[in-house]
């Protein structure tokens, strides 16, 4: 949907995201414009496209657009208008984009995370084919030589262990593949002053250290732990009427990588030696274990706020019995 600066409909319609459309387009409208485009995959490149070719380009943030301009109807071309009208009043909710030495890093955090749970997945069917008939190895003995015999002697017909075979197959070769990455980033790790004051938390290591820095991105960005946490999806829903108030689910929106690695700090809670051992304990006796991690993910996150603002390494809270809140509301006790 094409505007002029007085909001006359100029031109209206569908456009390849290629280059061959791109191209058509700014032949049509000329240089000089300003245009907006809704996030989704491919939303940077055809930003920085048009953005070569002349245009002043935005990425709008879709939930906060219908929060600035909620319809009753929703198709294609209702959006297209909506956004095109935000655009010429300079009322767009523009996403921030991170450079490209950074999407690069986070690209090499999300490609090996991906092997991971792929390597995860093939440990898990590994272990539900030993259930099936009552066993229970790890993969060092399955590795081991006569493992597939001992399957045998167990009662385990072949078919069930071609399967094991060609699942530990599959781990070998994902290992193959995640170790060269772990010798490329823990350098990169080592080198990031972020990285080295986030290790210090409980439960972040040097590489999950190195994928919340990429996915945080500058600290300033967030004025308070509260829109950290916001920002990762790790904030309760809220609803309201009149003078009631009631927490739910996690709004899950936001940064899904940055929330999956709070929550994989997050598992480390259990430990007794854990400063928020206690607050998962009782988190989980009253909700269950998932609302326990959700809370001290969110605890993680507070740190990770107030470490990066400050340029401190980690200091242990000091131990006291939290109070008697729910899950989803701790993340505003914290602050």
């Amino acid at each position: 949907c094409a505007l002029s600066e007085g909001g006359q409909l100029i031109g209206e319609g569908a456009v390849p995201a290629d280059e061959d459309g791109l191209a058509r387009l700014v032949v049509q409208h000329g240089r000089g414009v300003r245009g907006v485009v809704e996030m989704m995959s491919g939303a940077i490149w055809v930003r920085d496209t048009l953005a070569a070719a002349g245009w002043e380009m935005q990425i709008a943030h879709a939930r906060k657009v219908r929060d600035v301009a909620p319809i009753a109807c929703k198709t294609d071309k209702v959006d297209a208008r909506v956004l095109a009208e935000l655009c010429r009043r300079d009322l767009v909710p523009a996403l921030w984009v991170p450079g490209l030495e950074d999407r690069e890093l986070r690209e090499r955090l999300r490609r090996r995370t991906h092997l991971v749970r792929l390597r995860a997945s093939a440990m898990n069917r590994i272990f539900g084919l030993l259930t099936q008939w009552g066993l229970r190895m790890s993969l060092k003995r399955l590795r081991e030589p006569g493992a597939m015999q001992l399957l045998a002697a167990r009662g385990v017909p072949e078919v069930w262990q071609r399967s094991i075979s060609e699942a530990l197959a599959l781990i070998d070769l994902l290992d193959e593949r995640i170790s060269p990455l772990d010798q490329e980033l823990r350098p990169l790790a080592a080198a990031d002053a972020r990285v080295v004051l986030l290790d210090t938390i409980p439960g972040v290591g040097e590489l999950l250290g190195l994928t919340l820095a990429s996915e945080i991105g500058d600290i300033s960005r967030f004025a308070s732990p509260r829109k950290l946490i916001g920002y990762a999806g790790l904030a309760p829903k809220i609803n309201q009427s009149g003078d009631r108030s009631r927490t739910g689910a996690l709004s899950k929106a936001g940064s899904r990588t940055l929330r999956w690695a709070a929550v994989e700090a997050a598992q480390h809670a259990w430990r007794e030696s854990n400063p928020w051992h206690q607050l998962y304990n009782d988190i989980a006796a009253r909700a269950g274990k998932n609302p326990a991690k959700a809370a001290v993910a969110r605890k993680i996150l507070i740190a990770s706020w107030h470490i990066l603002s400050r340029h401190e390494p980690f200091k242990a809270p000091t131990s006291r019995r939290p109070d008697p809140a729910s899950a989803s509301s701790r993340c505003f006790l914290a602050a």
